[in-house]
């Protein structure tokens, strides 16, 4: 059995430092999520930016280092389905800073997430993974607007969130109403125990 080449171990204080810092200053709008058991599983949640059809969306995002890194860029990947130029169907991100730009020895995770996040703000449709995105982007930007947003309603607003938050209120509204309830009639009783008592 052939056993899959595994990446450099030393490697791993590192990107853990570099985690923890990001953590500790953190980038506006993206949310690292520590994996104590795996440092290598790095993901983070990413605010959809103001004034972007993802504006209100909450977008996972996930790095996914190959074996010979820090040699050979690490893939950026959308788990949260999204409807831009540079994302594929299947969530691959294309950009430049983990293709060609790549630098083996000057680079940071806190950088990636940021070009990441501002790839949101300012696609490149020139060179999309996703064509229809971008020939929409490029054509028609109010329908690839319209599109975008309705991808982000879908799958990236945390609508169960809301709706259970809002059970919730009733519930507790509804609890509110029985205490009420209850405290008034148990003064009812105490008021009508003190007339027997006069009496």
């Amino acid at each position: 059995m052939i056993q899959e080449p595994q990446i450099n171990p030393q490697i791993a204080p590192i990107i853990a430092k570099q985690l923890q810092m990001i953590i500790k200053q953190p980038i506006d709008g993206v949310h690292i999520i520590f994996n104590e058991q795996d440092v290598f599983d790095i993901q983070a949640d990413i605010e959809g930016p103001v004034d972007t059809p993802f504006q209100g969306g909450v977008f996972r995002c996930k790095l996914i280092l190959p074996p010979q890194f820090p040699q050979m860029a690490p893939k950026g990947l959308f788990n949260t389905k999204i409807f831009h130029p540079n994302v594929s169907e299947k969530g691959e991100i294309c950009v430049n800073t983990l293709k060609k730009d790549w630098n083996p020895i000057q680079w940071s995770l806190k950088h990636i997430f940021e070009v990441i996040k501002c790839l949101l703000i300012v696609p490149f449709p020139e060179s999309s993974l996703n064509e229809e995105a971008g020939k929409l982007f490029m054509e028609n930007y109010d329908e690839y607007f319209k599109r975008a947003k309705l991808l982000t309603t879908i799958y990236a607003v945390k609508q169960e969130a809301n709706i259970l938050k809002g059970n919730n209120q009733v519930v507790i509204e509804e609890v509110d109403k029985k205490n009420k309830v209850t405290q008034t009639q148990q003064k009812k009783e105490n008021d009508q125990k003190k007339w027997l008592k006069r009496i």
